[in-house]
This record gives structure tokens, C-alpha cells and sequence, in this order.
């Protein structure tokens, strides 16, 4: 609306006024044949005969004006009532109709009563119909049409601004309320009582305090600010404008607090600021003095029970609602159902919906977001079933309620149903709507439908684009997500941190250190390091194998919290720094923040691949005093134990779990796989067919299990059940373990027709065990074709050409032995040399091959030399030189043999643990068959168990045997 200077002459409404309808135009003509003719209920005005009292009727008919017919709410009556002329007391005829469309809010018949206005000509000079017309059509929410009055008055009344400035408040429109209460004070229009409510709201919506204390100081001055409705309608703007000091100030002011809406007013002001407390006892005070609650109140103190810890509170007023049963309309129904599903009880909000006589709109979204919000997804979609059943049609609440669910369970197919339904209704360009089709088609894994859904939308917020580059980082696109991240910063978009999380989970899967350096330093630059993001950084470099800048991040955090520990903690464990993620954890266990899940899961992981049951057993007694009973910890319990080597106590922590999933029937195959019980672990996982519904990794389990035992028509029978009874297709790895299965068993040519028959190329894991097995039972044919494949691979791992160089060495070949070390070298690969560890005491002791850094080296190196004595003296041990595969003289070959790791492990064991102990030896590579042999004769003649993990399987040597029956 622009100022302009207006005409003294008054404006007629002429015939062709833009406001009328063109469906009304037929009220300008006389003639009766056009197509335009009256409308009914006009005609019917026109052509009824005056009602006759018949002769008989001795009692006088009583007979209603329309004022009466008006306050009935009879609309349509009133519009039968209505005479063809009313130029002479027009105010009187038009006003209670008028007033009762805007009642009604029925715009179709205010713009009739419009249009036989201005027939009759009765509105061209009346200031008091034309602001009731403003008013109607503020009401019905025609704010164009109440412009269009307005703006075509001659002359106003303070009553026409008010009524022109309520209708901007009613529709959400506090710009357009700013605009004309400038053009008033620039006018000199005096406002009254009436207009500081409206232009206060409009002060509370734009949340602009600055013009609120403005017009605060008008209503001080014109002497309103004692007036109740201007009060109320104070404290509720200083309240929307974070201001509850001044509101409760205001409040405190009034002296006679007997007026049940400031009471209102100052509860919903602590209510929707999230003061719950404050609002709930300010309604015991109203309580206390005697006031008797509205519908308004009742909803406020709703409102105020905001979570779990207010339901009984909740339930008190819903009792108060019962004992009182004018309260309960459709506004306290529709906020008692919201209050129970803030407050987690979905049986009790359910139960006040069925109890609804009229169910509407909002009260249906309210219980169907309750139950997304309270995770009851299938719950969800059966209630939206209902919704559909009722014959109610889904609106933008809906449809993102259903979106949400959608994602959450996968279903994909749904999900593009209700996308078409938002297509075809436009509420797909609603920003909210294309949030949530993002979000949805992300967690289906659907990033072509995604990427349209977003390109789609013709606004986009920084959820918009969090919630896109999330989706394509979680899905495996990485570079996508880095694109979109380049082209966010070209517009003007400030990043948030979870827009720096999503793009920190793009670096995790790209693992491209200079590219985390560049998102970290930006962090640095907009001031975006809190401690969630730097725990992301530290996780993330930790995975990206750069564990020095994961230090120096986790080190910079000055209030670590308990993931800024498990951060750090998972990346040494990633990194294979074990010994360092258990000296963390025991500083963590010295602070005074309890160690999480996730952290005693990394500590466990730690213990493990050390073998350092010490260790182990420590934190188990710490996750039974914390009283954990997560699933996920009596997997990590049990593969803690058989990694150490303790197959019973494993099982005995597999048996106390009385619901056993998936991951833990897998954790307990896979551990009697790797100490040799394969028959026992096939029992075990018919066992668990029998209940849950076995996956990829546990066949992978089981026919490892097999492979490790030599069971080699169970390990076939497995596979095809495998892959024609539960239509799993065979990952890499299972034609693999079938491979070293089958040529472990010396079916050689079998195992290669099985390679061959693959559905997929042979990887270079295949194609590595077979030729393991030829070089075991010297099948040279078949081992240069494995050899060849394997090197037409280009692997990158070092130990593939290490195992092809040993393979040439063996046969003399060491022209071509240097030739695969050279190849290496220009890769960049280093063969990984040979370690191995044991725990003594406090600490686990490290040895490489022929170590000379060890402490007590002269006493390891004495203890092993009396050792090799006896076992050549007593167990006729020789040492097998074949095993040596360098190009060196023979006496150079023994010394080799004698210093492998494995050997000054388990010297130092006999020197230093207590006799009749175990000794519990791990090592990362294979062992060897000469050390073999010296284990088996060290068990027997110096009396001690020797448990020995390498990089396959447990070896239990005990009185000169082992467990893997030589089959390793």
C-alpha cells in the first residue's frame, strides 16, 4: 500500500469495480433471460409473497430481524431474509450479515453480500459498511479484496485502520502492518485502544522489539497502558521477543489480577519460550486466586508439559479437563494429544484421538508424528493407513511425516509413491517437503532420485545442502559430495558444522590427507573447531593413516569428552598401534569420564590383536561392574578371548547372553574356527539356522571353520547351501576360503576348475591360495598359471609378491626372485618383517627377528641357546634349512631359523612366567614348519603349553602336539 492523498469528493462503487467477481456481474443487469441471471437465493428474496397469517391463528407469529437470524449463526436464513432494497437503513441490514461471514468465514457469500451492496448502491457513502467489509474480508482471510475496499474509501475512520491492520496481523502479513501504521502516524490518525493489540502482534511476529517498545511508549503516552487488552497484548509481544523479563514485569504491574486472559497471556509467554516450569506454577497461582481456567489457559499449561518428565503433571490436567467438560473442545482435545506424544506415552495420545468426535487434520498429523518421533515406524504407517480409510487427504505435514518414515525403513517403493502424490498436489517445491525427499531417497540408498529431488527445488537452505552432500558421502560418492560443497561456497551460504561433518565423512571414504588439511583449516579460519567437530577430525585422520595429526588435534582439545577419547582411541587401533590405544585407555580409566561403549569395544579390539588377555580380562571386570549389556560388547568379549587364546572362556560369555543376535553366533563360530574345532563350530551354526537367518559373514565363518579342519565335503556342501538355498551370492573372499580349502585337501585341479567356473574374475586372494596349496604339494603347472594371474593383477599388497618371490626361491629360481623384490621396491611395497609378542607382568614384550633391542637380551638369547640345545639333544631336532629362502650359505640358513621372533618370544616366556603356565605367543605372519617343529618338541620336554597365534589360525602345542594336526 503506497500514501496518497485522497479526493473529498466520496468514491462510488461504480459497476465495473475490479473487486467484484466476475461470477457476480450479473447483479448489474435487468435482464431477467441472460445467462447471468440472480442467484437463488437472491431471486428467492424477490419472488416470495409476503408471509399471510391465516385467520384461524388466534396466537400472534413471532417474527426475528435479521439482527436476531444474525446472532443464530443461520447464514443461510439471513440470506433468505435479506430485502431486494436497503437504501433506507442499510447499516442496519448489511452490518449483523456481514459480520456473521466473517464469523463464518465464508468468503463466497461475503462476496455476494458485496456485490448487492453495490446494487443497491448502499456501500458508495457508508465509512461504517466499508470497514465492515474490510473486516469480512480480513477475516476470511481475502486480504487483496479487504486492500481493495480499503484503498478506495473517500474516508476513514480510526475503526477502518484497525480493522485494515488486523486483517495484515490475522494473515501473517506484520510487514504490510508496519507500512500502514507509518502511513497513519504520517496522516496524523489517533489510535485508540483497539489498534495497539494488533499492531503489537505485529511486533511480536517480525520478533522487532525496537518498534514494540515504540508503540509501548504510544500506549503510555495516550493513556492505553492500563487497558487489559493492551496489557495482554504486551506481555505477549515482549514475550515473542525473548523479552520475559519485561513481560513477567509488566504482569507484576497490574494491580487487580482478576482477568483470566492476562493470566493467559503471561503462562503462554513462559510456555512458548520453554520456561515450562515457571508457566506450570504461574498456573497454580491463577489457581490459588480463585480464577477459573478457559480453553486458552488449558492449552498454555499443555504446551508447557514439553517432555517425559512432565507426564504426570500432563495427566493432572487432562483429569481437570475431564472433571470440567466445557473445556473439552477440539483445541484442548488436539493439545492433550500433542502433550502425550511429547511426553512419549503413544497409548494414552491414541486413546484421547479415538475419543475425538471430530477428528481433524491436526490432530491426525499430531499422532502420526508422535509415533515417528518415538520411533514406532510400522506403527506409523498402519495409523496413516487409517488416515486414508477416513477419507482424509494428506497434506504437507503428512506427506513429510510419511517421507520420514519411509527413509527410515527403506521403503524405497513408498517413498516414490508419495513423491508422485507431491508432485501432482505442488508440494514438492515446498522447502520443507524437498528437505525430507532428500533425506528419504538418501537413506534408501537412491542417489539418482535424490540429485532430481534437489535440483528440483526452486529454493534451497542450508539443510537443503547439508542434507544433499550427507547423502551423497553416506552413499559412496564422495567426489558429488566435494563438488557440491565447491559449488555451495560460490553462493552466499554460511556452512554450519553439520554441513563440515557431512563433507569431513567424504575425506573418511576418499582417505585423502591434503584434502582433510584443507576442510581443517577451514574450520580454523570461520571459527567452526568446537569439540564435535575436532573429535570428527581426530576420527577422520585416524582413518585417513595419518595418526601424527590425530595426536596433535586430540592433544589441542582442551575439554576432551568421552568420544574425544574413543576417537583417538579407534584411530591407534586402525593405525595397528594397539600397545598405544591400551595406554590411553587405562589414562582414560584414571579420569573422570566413564569410557562408552564404542571405547570399550576400540580397548577390547586393542587386547585382541595383542593377544594380551591381561588386558582383556581387566576391562571385561570394568564393562561387569559398569553393568554394559549391549550385544555388540559380548561380541567384542568373545573374540577378545579366543584372540587370546581362551576358546572356553569365550564360550562361557557366549552362553550367559540369553538373546543372542547375529554378530554374536558369528563371534563364537569364528572362534572355534581359528583354534581348530570345526566340527563343533558346523554344530554351532546349524544351531543358529535354526532361530535367526545366517548372512555373508557367517558362511564366511563357517567355511573358514572348514578350511581350518580339513573338512572338505562339509566346507562344499556349505557353499552351495549358501548360494541355492539362501540365494547369497559369494563374496571374493568365500571363493577363496573354498579355494585353500579344496588345495589344502590336495584337490588341486578341482580347485582350479572352481576358479575358472567363477561368476566373477578371480581376485588376487583366489588366486593366492591356490597357489599356496600348489607350493605345499609342488604342483609346478598349475602354480606358474597362478603365479601369472596373480602378477597380471597388479596387486598392491606386499605380501602377494613376497609369497610369488619365496615360490621362485624355492625352485632356484632367483633370478626371477630378485626380479618380484624389484618390482616392489618401485612400487613402493616393504614386506611386512616378521614380529611377534607376548605378555609378561604388566607390559607385552616385542621381538622381531633376531632381536638385540630387548632389555634382558643377553638372558633371552642365553635362555633360547640352552633351549635349542636340549630340543637337538633330546628331540633330535634338525633344523629345516628349506624354510630359509634367501640365496645364502647353510650355517647362515640356521642361524636364521634360530632367531626367528616366535622363538625369542617363547624364551623369554620360560624365563620369566611361572612353571606349568601357559605361554601365549602371537605373531604376525605365518609360522613357519621348522618353528613348528621346535614348538612341538619345547611343549613336550619342557612340560609348558604354548599357544601360539599367527596371521591364520591358533596353535595349541601341548606334550609334542598341536591342535591343527600339522594342517596349517
Amino acid at each position: 500500500m503506497r500514501l496518497q492523498s485522497y479526493p473529498t469528493l466520496s468514491v462510488v462503487l461504480s459497476c465495473t469495480c475490479p473487486l467484484m467477481p466476475a461470477s457476480l456481474a450479473h447483479l448489474h443487469t435487468n435482464n431477467c433471460s441472460s445467462i447471468f441471471a440472480y442467484p437463488p437465493m437472491l431471486i428467492q428474496t424477490q419472488i416470495n409473497p409476503t408471509l399471510k397469517i391465516p385467520s384461524f391463528s388466534r396466537k400472534p407469529i413471532q417474527t426475528h430481524t435479521l439482527k436476531d437470524i444474525c446472532l443464530r449463526g443461520n447464514l443461510k436464513k439471513a440470506f433468505q431474509s435479506l430485502p431486494v432494497s436497503s437504501n433506507d437503513h442499510p447499516d442496519e441490514t448489511y452490518a449483523p450479515v456481514l459480520e456473521l461471514c466473517a464469523q463464518k468465514k465464508a468468503l463466497s457469500q461475503g462476496l455476494q453480500i458485496h456485490a448487492h451492496m453495490i446494487k443497491s448502491c448502499s456501500v458508495s457513502e457508508s465509512v461504517f459498511l466499508a470497514t465492515k467489509l474490510v473486516f469480512m474480508y480480513g477475516k476470511c482471510g481475502s486480504v487483496r479484496n479487504a486492500e481493495k475496499v480499503f484503498d478506495q474509501m473517500g474516508q476513514r475512520s480510526i475503526f477502518t485502520w484497525n480493522a485494515m491492520i488486523g486483517a495484515y496481523v490475522s494473515n501473517g502479513k506484520p510487514f504490510e502492518v508496519l507500512q500502514t501504521y507509518k502511513e497513519m502516524r504520517v496522516l496524523g490518525v489517533p489510535l485508540d485502544a483497539y489498534s495497539f493489540p494488533s499492531l503489537l502482534k505485529a511486533s511480536g511476529l517480525l520478533k522487532n522489539l525496537y518498534l514494540g517498545a515504540e508503540i509501548h511508549g504510544l500506549a503510555v503516552k495516550f493513556g492505553y497502558d492500563s487497558t487489559v487488552c493492551v496489557v495482554n497484548s504486551l506481555v505477549a509481544m515482549y514475550a515473542k521477543c525473548d523479552d520475559l523479563f519485561g513481560a513477567r514485569r509488566l504482569f507484576g504491574r497490574i494491580d487487580q489480577k482478576d482477568d483470566v486472559v492476562s493470566w493467559n497471556s503471561i503462562i503462554s509467554a513462559y510456555s512458548s519460550n520453554g520456561r515450562s516450569m515457571e508457566a506450570l506454577e504461574l498456573f497454580r497461582e491463577m489457581q490459588k486466586a480463585g480464577l477459573d481456567s478457559n480453553t486458552y489457559t488449558v492449552v498454555a499449561c499443555l504446551q508447557a508439559c514439553e517432555d517425559y518428565s512432565f507426564r504426570k503433571l500432563g495427566k493432572e490436567i487432562h483429569a481437570a479437563v475431564l472433571k470440567s467438560a466445557q473445556l473439552l473442545d477440539a483445541y484442548v482435545a488436539g493439545a492433550l494429544v500433542a502433550m502425550y506424544v511429547r511426553c512419549c506415552k503413544m497409548s494414552e495420545a491414541v486413546r484421547t484421538f479415538n475419543k475425538l468426535e471430530e477428528k481433524d487434520k491436526v490432530a491426525w498429523n499430531s499422532v502420526l508424528t508422535g509415533f515417528i518421533q518415538n520411533g514406532m515406524c510400522s506403527e506409523a504407517l498402519h495409523f496413516f493407513h487409517d488416515f486414508q480409510n477416513a477419507g482424509e487427504k494428506p497434506d504437507q505435514v503428512t506427506v513429510i511425516s510419511i517421507l520420514v518414515t519411509c527413509g527410515r525403513l527403506g521403503y524405497l517403493l513408498n517413498g516414490m509413491e508419495l513423491h508422485a502424490y507431491a508432485i501432482k498436489n505442488g508440494f514438492d517445491l515446498d522447502l520443507q517437503v524437498g528437505n525430507t525427499l532428500i533425506d528419504m531417497y538418501a537413506k534408501c540408498s537412491c542417489v539418482n532420485y535424490m540429485g532430481y529431488a534437489f535440483n528440483r527445488m526452486p529454493d534451497k537452505d542450508l539443510i537443503s545442502w547439508t542434507t544433499v552432500i550427507a547423502g551423497y558421502a553416506q552413499n559412496s560418492y564422495a567426489l558429488k559430495a566435494f563438488e557440491l560443497f565447491r559449488e555451495l561456497q560460490l553462493i552466499d551460504i554460511d556452512v554450519d558444522p553439520m554441513m563440515i561433518g557431512s563433507i569431513l565423512l567424504a575425506c573418511s571414504e576418499l582417505a585423502c590427507v591434503p584434502q582433510v588439511k584443507e576442510i581443517h583449516g577451514y574450520m580454523m579460519r570461520r571459527g567452526l573447531s568446537d569439540v564435535v567437530l575436532r573429535n570428527m577430525i581426530v576420527d577422520v585422520y585416524g582413518e585417513c593413516g595419518n595418526i601424527d595429526y590425530a595426536v596433535q588435534t586430540f592433544e589441542s582439545i582442551q575439554f576432551k569428552d568421552v568420544v574425544s577419547w574413543t576417537s583417538m582411541i579407534s584411530a591407534y587401533v586402525h593405525n595397528g598401534l594397539a600397545n598405544e590405544a591400551l595406554e590411553l585407555f587405562h589414562i582414560l580409566s584414571k579420569t573422570n569420564i566413564h569410557p562408552d561403549s564404542i571405547a570399550l569395544k576400540s580397548a577390547l579390539s586393542a587386547a585382541s590383536s595383542l593377544s594380551a588377555l591381561k588386558y582383556g580380562k581387566e576391562i571385561h571386570g570394568f564393562i561387569i561392574r559398569q553393568n554394559f549389556s549391549e550385544g555388540s560388547i559380548a561380541s567384542s568379549l568373545v573374540d577378545m578371548y579366543s584372540r587370546c587364546g581362551m576358546v572356553e572362556n569365550a564360550h562361557t560369555i557366549f552362553k550367559s547372553i540369553q538373546s543372542k543376535d547375529l554378530v554374536l553366533w558369528t563371534s563364537m563360530i569364528n572362534a572355534y574356527g581359528m583354534h581348530g574345532h570345526g566340527k563343533v563350530a558346523i554344530d554351532l551354526f546349524n544351531k543358529m539356522k535354526e532361530n535367526l537367518t545366517p548372512d555373508h559373514v557367517a558362511f564366511l565363518s563357517v567355511l573358514y571353520a572348514c578350511s581350518h579342519s580339513g573338512l572338505t565335503a562339509e566346507g562344499r556342501q556349505l557353499f552351495e547351501i549358501m548360494k541355492y538355498e539362501y540365494q547369497l551370492e559369494p563374496w571374493p573372499e568365500h571363493y577363496a576360503c573354498l579355494v585353500d580349502l579344496l588345495g589344502r585337501a590336495n584337490c588341486l585341479e578341482e580347485a582350479y576348475e572352481f576358479v575358472k567356473s567363477m561368476q566373477m574374475a578371480p581376485t588376487a586372494e583366489v588366486w593366492c591360495a591356490l597357489l599356496r596349496a600348489c607350493q605345499v604339494h609342488s604342483n609346478q603347472e598349475l602354480g606358474e598359471i597362478a603365479v601369472q594371474k596373480l602378477l597380471e593383477l597388479g596387486s598392491t599388497n606386499p605380501g602377494h609378491y613376497v609369497l610369488v618371490s619365496n615360490v621362485f626361491a624355492a625352485k632356484g629360481r632367483c633370478k626371477d626372485a630378485e626380479k618380484i623384490r624389484s618390482r616392489m621396491k618401485e612400487r613402493g611395497l616393504k614386506k611386512s618383517p616378521g614380529c611377534s609378542w607376548i605378555e609378561v607382568g604388566n607390559r607385552i614384550h616385542t621381538f622381531m627377528a633376531r632381536d638385540k633391542c630387548h632389555p634382558e637380551c643377553h638372558h633371552i638369547t642365553k635362555k633360547l641357546d640352552q633351549i635349542t640345545e636340549k630340543v637337538e639333544k633330546e628331540g633330535g631336532y634338525i633344523a629345516q634349512t628349506k624354510f630359509v629362502l634367501h640365496n645364502v650359505e647353510e650355517s647362515e640358513k640356521v642361524k636364521m631359523l634360530y632367531g626367528h621372533s616366535e622363538r625369542l618370544a617363547i624364551a623369554y616366556g620360560l624365563l620369566k612366567t611361572a612353571e606349568q603356565t601357559p605361554i601365549r605367543v602371537t605373531k604376525n605372519l605365518r609360522v613357519c614348519g621348522d618353528c613348528h617343529t621346535f614348538c612341538k618338541l619345547v611343549s613336550k620336554l619342557f612340560g609348558r603349553e604354548l599357544v601360539v597365534r599367527d596371521a591364520n589360525r591358533f596353535h595349541h602345542f601341548e606334550d609334542g602336539v598341536c591342535s591343527c594336526g600339522d594342517f596349517w
